[in-house]
């Protein structure tokens, strides 16, 4: 149950952060008490692995009066030490890999309080053009935001930017400095330092990178958003735009944005400046990842764009279309580095659990479909929703046919089980 004090302290803390934009906060850490602690744990993720502590949720639970009591009193004499990260590498769509974290509970706990107090704050700095990792924000609500400027405001250039290893590459001091403009609490950026300083451990070697904010970790998209919201959204909002000739618009979701102008000459200013601003923060804009696009209805075409009239953004791909009455209009379908990753995990999934129980097969493949069809499943999107079901089946039965001899599943059983396990048929969730 949530604790209605915490809610009452952190709506405080907002009301002062909206009326006073100018005001540092120089007292925040007297408010981690018992309480807050408490609803920290109740936001903290229960089902997560545990980390080099070896300390789980329901491990911590069982003495948690005891266990908050003690954390609270450790934070409070300065005894409170945070364990290095353990660091495990999941594949990424274009064949890399990237680097997760997995803090201590206890860590989790602390770092989701810290993040409770800087969310109060910050929410009301934010851009309205921010959405990713806020509360009440989504990634459809980022997609519902860009189609709308190039159908009805003129944005025919669209700048794509990717951001090289934005949690990697973060320059800690200058991390610092800009957290000093709004929260100079000294017990806020002790703790802030202890977990940069806590060292990742990898493959049983402790590092200590002098760069980044953690992936995995509870406060890291907090502090990344900070950032950007320096490096780029206030940025664009109060020196860029002004000095652009049209309209121009930006929509971020994390480090993934794109910015929308009405001239061409606009969009070239900007990817001008964009790699040398980041790069004052030690960030770097991905010179190959990071294009300009004609983005215009195709009708309005001739001029010299350099795209090719698509755009990623968010997994989906933003093309031009004629709809059913003849009218030009935005589509979105799945990218196609998305689609494969979804077959290639599908596949790579029925061969290693082949061996399951059928009843477990199917209730995992359909959380998994059900989970495709909620994020992708978007009007307009419907023959990569049956793409990926036919997929589904066919990567089933390919190696349900493949188990031992005795227990392989021949075409004709197939069919029969199909009847008995029903996958998830393709379903449009979000009409935007």
């Amino acid at each position: 149950m949530r604790s209605p004090t915490v809610t009452t302290k952190l709506q405080r803390l907002a009301e002062q952060a909206k009326r006073d934009p100018e005001r540092v906060f120089t007292n925040l850490a007297h408010l981690i008490d018992e309480d807050s602690l408490r609803e920290a744990y109740r936001r903290t993720c229960k089902s997560s692995a545990p980390g080099i502590d070896g300390v789980t949720a329901k491990l911590y639970a069982e003495h948690l009066d005891d266990n908050l009591h003690d954390l609270h009193e450790r934070l409070r004499n300065g005894r409170y030490q945070a364990v290095p990260v353990v660091r495990v590498w999941i594949e990424k769509e274009d064949g890399g890999s990237r680097p997760i974290g997995k803090p201590g509970f206890e860590d989790q706990i602390v770092q989701r309080a810290v993040a409770m107090l800087l969310e109060a704050i910050y929410e009301q700095d934010f851009s309205d053009s921010s959405y990713g990792f806020r509360p009440g924000r989504s990634p459809h609500d980022a997609l519902r935001e860009v189609r709308p400027p190039c159908m009805t405001r003129g944005i025919g250039w669209i700048v794509d930017a990717d951001v090289s290893g934005s949690f990697d590459h973060i320059d800690r001091a200058r991390l610092r400095e800009v957290l000093r403009l709004r929260v100079n609490d000294g017990g806020i950026m002790r703790l802030i330092g202890k977990w940069l300083r806590a060292g990742v451990m990898e493959d049983g070697v402790l590092y200590h990178p002098e760069t980044g904010v953690v992936q995995g970790g509870v406060i890291s998209p907090v502090l990344a958003n900070i950032v950007l919201h320096h490096v780029l959204d206030e940025w664009f909002e109060q020196v860029v735009q002004p000095r652009l000739k049209g309209r121009s618009v930006l929509t971020r979701f994390a480090d993934d944005f794109v910015i929308g102008c009405e001239w061409e000459a606009d969009s070239r200013r900007i990817m001008a400046v964009l790699p040398k601003r980041f790069a004052r923060f030690g960030l770097s804009i991905h010179p190959e990842k990071t294009v300009m696009i004609e983005f215009r209805k195709p009708s309005a075409r001739g001029g010299s764009g350099d795209g090719n009239g698509t755009f990623d953004f968010l997994g989906l791909t933003h093309y031009w279309t004629r709809s059913r009455r003849g009218y030009w209009v935005i589509n979105r379908r799945t990218a196609r580095k998305r689609l494969r990753r979804t077959k290639k995990s599908l596949w790579r999934w029925c061969r290693t659990n082949r061996h399951l129980p059928l009843k477990d097969q199917h209730r995992m493949l359909c959380q998994k479909l059900r989970g495709h069809f909620q994020y992708y499943g978007i009007r307009g999107n419907y023959r990569m929703l049956a793409e990926v079901h036919l997929h589904a089946e066919e990567a089933w039965r390919y190696w349900l046919s493949r188990r031992s001899n005795k227990s392989a599943i021949s075409w004709e059983k197939f069919q029969k089980l199909r009847k008995v396990f029903v996958l998830p048929t393709p379903k449009i969730v979000h009409k935007l």
